[in-house]
C-alpha cells in the first residue's frame, strides 16, 4: 500500500527549531532550492518530515512558490532546505490538498535562490498532457536520486510507472526531458520495485488556481 514519508525525530526537529528561532535575517539570498531538492517540514512537537521539492516558480501575484507532496505537511508548517537547514526557515506551507496529495509552499524570496537544475534534472517548462505508455519518465529525489522508468498507465489525474522511488522521494519532480508532468506521491508493495504513482501536473495547477495560487510558472 501507499508508503508515507519517514519521520525525523527529536534531534532534527529541535535543531531546526533552534536555528529558525535564532532569526532569518540575511544580507543576500543564500538558500538554494529547485525541483529535486531535499526539504524538511517541521510537523510540530518532536517530529519533522523529509521529502522532495517538486518545482519552484512564481504565481501571477509574483510570489515565489513551490510544490511538494501533500502528506509532507499542513498549512502553516515551516519548511527548511535539507542541505541548508542551518540557515533557518525557507518558507511555509500555504495550501494543502488531500485529494491530489500536494502542498504549495510560499518561499521567502529574500532568502531563497530558485534553481532550474538539481542533480541532473532540469525543468524548463510544464507539460499538462498526461504521459502515456511507453513514455520514459525520470525523477530526482532526496533518497534515491535520479531514476527513470517506463509509463505503465496514466489518466487525467494520476500516472503509474516503473520509476524507482522510496520513502523521502515523495514530491519528487517527474519529467519527460525538461518538461514537468507531475510529482511522486507513493509506491506500492516494495521500494524501487513499485510501481510508482503520483499526481499529474494539470489537475494540480487547476486546484492551485482554485486555492488562490494562480498563473504558476516555473523559473
Amino acid at each position: 500500500m501507499v508508503k508515507k514519508l519517514v519521520a525525523l525525530f527529536a534531534a532534527c526537529a529541535a535543531m531546526a527549531m533552534m536555528v529558525w528561532g535564532a532569526g532569518t535575517a540575511s544580507a543576500k539570498p543564500d538558500i538554494f532550492l529547485g525541483g529535486g531538492s531535499g526539504i524538511v517540514v517541521l510537523k510540530g512537537g518532536n517530529t519533522a518530515s523529509a521529502c522532495t521539492l517538486t518545482t519552484i516558480g512564481r504565481d501571477s501575484a509574483g510570489r515565489l512558490v513551490g510544490l511538494t507532496a501533500g502528506h509532507c505537511g499542513s498549512v502553516g508548517q515551516t519548511v527548511l532546505s535539507e542541505t541548508f537547514s542551518n540557515k533557518g526557515a525557507a518558507g511555509r506551507v500555504i495550501v494543502s490538498n488531500d485529494t491530489l496529495d500536494f502542498d504549495v509552499i510560499q518561499f521567502d524570496a529574500n532568502r531563497v535562490v530558485p534553481l532550474r537544475t538539481v542533480r541532473g534534472v532540469t525543468i524548463r517548462s510544464i507539460q499538462t498532457a498526461a504521459p502515456q505508455f511507453p513514455s520514459v519518465l525520470c525523477k530526482t529525489g532526496r533518497t534515491t536520486g535520479q531514476t527513470c522508468g517506463i509509463t505503465f498507465f496514466s489518466d487525467n489525474q494520476s500516472h503509474f510507472s516503473a520509476v524507482c522511488v522510496a520513502e523521502g522521494d515523495s514530491g519528487s519532480p517527474v519529467v519527460i526531458g525538461d518538461r514537468l508532468i507531475g510529482m511522486v506521491n507513493a509506491y506500492y508493495f516494495t521500494a524501487c520495485i513499485g510501481p510508482e504513482t503520483g499526481s499529474n501536473i494539470a489537475p494540480i495547477l487547476r486546484a492551485m488556481s482554485n486555492a488562490g495560487v494562480k498563473g504558476f510558472r516555473v523559473i
